[in-house]
């Protein structure tokens, strides 16, 4: 945790105060939670993430096969739910068979389906990625008129 908050912060709001400013989310978390757990009106405080970056993991590469895998899998779950729906009107083994029925059909037009979108893009973006936003650093925010008992508990904490 630093001790010196930012003197001119666009999102502080008229009427409250920086309390700290913390490296990790996790750690103004924990200071809610200290607040909270000692009875403090928590609808009085902010978190607020500055220095915002965009963060793209690369979660491996994605070849047609892959492609038509996963279109096989999306397609033989829609394939198996359109079954079951249509599967409520009907007995026996009539329903068995509309089960495997939209099962396997939902399969190959999925695999087709992603095979095909995937040959169209033409190698453009073939990777897969899991995308966020992350913080540099967390200020928490106190309304002015609580600011002095959230200090008081937090340098309990701290």
């Amino acid at each position: 945790m630093s001790d010196n908050p930012p003197i001119s912060d666009p999102e502080v709001r008229p009427g409250e105060q920086v309390l700290a400013t913390y490296e990790r989310y996790t750690e103004a978390q924990r200071a809610v939670d200290y607040l909270s757990d000692n009875q403090f009106p928590v609808e009085d405080l902010r978190i607020v993430g500055s220095d915002l970056h965009l963060v793209e993991d690369i979660t491996g590469r994605v070849t047609k096969g892959r492609a038509a895998a996963a279109g096989a899998a999306g397609g033989a779950l829609f394939g198996l739910l359109l079954g079951l729906l249509v599967g409520l009107f009907t007995f026996g083994p009539v329903w068995l068979g509309l089960l495997l029925g939209g099962l396997i059909i939902g399969a190959i037009a999925g695999a087709v389906s992603g095979f095909l979108g995937h040959w169209a893009t033409g190698g453009q973006r073939d990777f897969a990625s899991v995308t966020g936003v992350t913080a540099r650093r967390f200020d928490l925010l106190s309304a002015d008129r609580s600011a002095p008992q959230a200090r008081r508990l937090l340098a309990e904490l701290h």
